[in-house]
């Protein structure tokens, strides 16, 4: 039976070490970790590989219940692979645990609490954008790859894979940013 710990941030700029401490004192064997949005399961590949590892009678430790999604289907739906696997889901904050039969019910009150938290958190982005755009101020997202960089290391003679790898993005941002020249 292990104890195996999933972390997860929105934004490659927010920290996970607050995450992995937390699990890591908590027990935690095995911690995995990503820098992807909660909003849906696409793409989210270390989740995947946790779940695929589980194994009859480990657990897989979360944080807060929103760092497994903030969607209420989809965290019902990972807690059910989870369990079909003969394993359960433990979130530390609140405490609450799979393993017990009042879980489901908390587990199932606190999806719903994330899932209308990410749209409470959408309406104020989207206010806030249309007050900046009707003050003249909306000058879009912050730009989280150097362009100039990308464009250069091809111009040297780089393939994309490579300038991917140097810059620390996928190939498919690397075309992007090239198919804009």
């Amino acid at each position: 039976m292990a104890r195996i710990g999933y972390a997860r941030v929105s934004t490659l700029d927010q920290d996970l070490d607050g995450q992995v401490a937390r699990l890591t004192a908590e027990g935690c064997t095995l911690i995995r970790s990503e820098k992807l949005s909660g909003g849906s399961r696409e793409g989210r590949a270390e989740l995947a590989t946790v779940i695929e590892f589980l194994r009859a009678g480990d657990e897989l430790v979360v944080a807060r219940l929103d760092r497994l999604g903030r969607d209420t289907r989809d965290v019902l739906n990972i807690i059910h692979e989870v369990e079909q696997r003969g394993a359960f889901v433990t979130v530390l904050d609140p405490h609450v645990s799979t393993q017990g039969s009042m879980g489901h019910v908390m587990l199932t009150v606190l999806g719903m609490v994330a899932q209308m938290e990410r749209r409470f958190i959408r309406e104020r982005q989207r206010e806030g954008i249309e007050r900046a755009k009707a003050a003249g101020i909306y000058v879009g997202g912050k730009r989280r790859l150097d362009h100039e960089w990308i464009r250069a290391l091809h111009a040297e003679g780089s393939g994309p894979a490579a300038i991917a790898r140097v810059v620390g993005c996928s190939r498919m941002q690397v075309y992007r940013v090239l198919q804009e020249m």
